[in-house]
């Protein structure tokens, strides 16, 4: 029998009149009553799908015969650069949100909740709360974040450790998915380059780290899933082994890049838009190690409304050139997704 179709990686906006007032008195967030537009600050997004919203995704999940979506974070409520005060606000509504969207709908939905992790104590608690209270269990953190000494600092450092130890003790999902290019990198923002380029720089920055660091086996109950499938990490692979093997000096007391290659508690989503690429990320990791993830509903996401895209094209394009069978692909979009979740033994 055919397997059920698990999107692992989608995105929900509140409806306007969810959102706190103070969320938009203090610029932190907020939807206009239309929903045209979701703005944070100076910044405003177009809404460009009804399926942001919830009736219209499940709308949007039953057309394209998808049985069940893992609801990420959004990115503009990683809380990098706020106080701690504001942190706790926008973070325990964006969490208490997911959580009702979960509870629910938990057949159709399974939501993450985010921690901002310069705020090490508070991000710890909001685990135990998400986690024991809440019921969750898919832990969603930025690639890099501002600490305490206004640093951009990757996710991977050292003084992140605690939170994996607490993650690694619940058996959490991790996903890592990167924002705030524009923020870190010294460029104008001109032709979407931060999404196109530089979100893939972020992703593959911190995976050189959390490999190197060797995370993976130190917390070995941890599963966690590189956004995008880490693109340019698979592309990068070669040259992280020549600077190890060239300049060991460098690399004091980490893990050879290669080491990590395949390993059974990393994955990668399928969202890498061409099948070029989709089969470096099948030949450098496995099969076993992609669930399949669309990024609905943004223009960057394989959304039908955006040309010569649809739900699922490089896994289609994928069969259709003999890069993957068709057995390969169900588990891609099923079997992976929920060994990466922690629920297996539920296929």
């Amino acid at each position: 029998m055919k397997k059920s179709k698990i999107n692992g990686h989608g995105h929900l906006l509140p409806e306007p009149h969810q959102i706190p007032q103070f969320m938009k008195a203090k610029k932190l967030f907020w939807i206009d009553e239309d929903k045209k537009f979701m703005r944070q600050g100076n910044w405003a997004r177009p809404i460009t799908a009804p399926s942001f919203f919830l009736k219209e995704k499940l709308e949007w999940m039953d057309k394209n015969e998808i049985e069940r979506t893992v609801i990420l974070n959004l990115s503009q409520l990683y809380c990098n650069g706020l106080t701690l005060e504001d942190t706790k606000d926008a973070i325990r509504f964006q969490n208490d949100f997911n959580a009702e969207v979960q509870r629910n709908h938990p057949n159709r939905l399974t939501c993450g909740f985010v921690v901002q992790p310069r705020y090490i104590d508070f991000a710890l608690a909001e685990i135990e709360r998400c986690v024991e209270t809440l019921g969750m269990s898919v832990l969603c953190l930025p690639t890099h974040f501002i600490n305490a000494e206004g640093k951009w600092t990757s996710v991977a450092d050292d003084s992140v450790l605690p939170i994996y130890d607490l993650a690694n003790h619940y058996g959490l999902a991790i996903e890592i998915h990167p924002y705030d290019g524009q923020k870190m990198i010294q460029l104008e923002d001109t032709y979407w380059r931060f999404h196109l380029v530089w979100m893939m720089a972020q992703t593959a920055d911190t995976l050189h780290l959390y490999t190197l660091k060797d995370i993976p086996n130190r917390f070995p109950n941890i599963r966690t899933c590189f956004a995008h499938g880490c693109m340019l990490g698979q592309a990068n692979l070669g040259r992280r082994v020549q600077g190890f093997n060239g300049r060991p000096d460098l690399f004091p007391n980490t893990q050879h890049p290669q080491a990590s290659v395949g390993h059974p508690n990393l994955f990668f989503d399928t969202l890498v838009h061409d099948v070029y690429t989709f089969q470096l990320l099948k030949n450098r990791c496995g099969v076993a190690q992609i669930i399949a993830g669309i990024d609905d509903p943004y223009p960057l996401g394989e959304m039908e409304d955006v040309p010569n895209s649809y739900p699922g094209k490089v896994l289609d394009e994928a069969v259709a050139h003999g890069m993957i069978t068709i057995n390969e692909q169900e588990e891609i979009w099923h079997d992976n997704v929920l060994r990466w979740l922690g629920t297996a033994s539920n296929k």
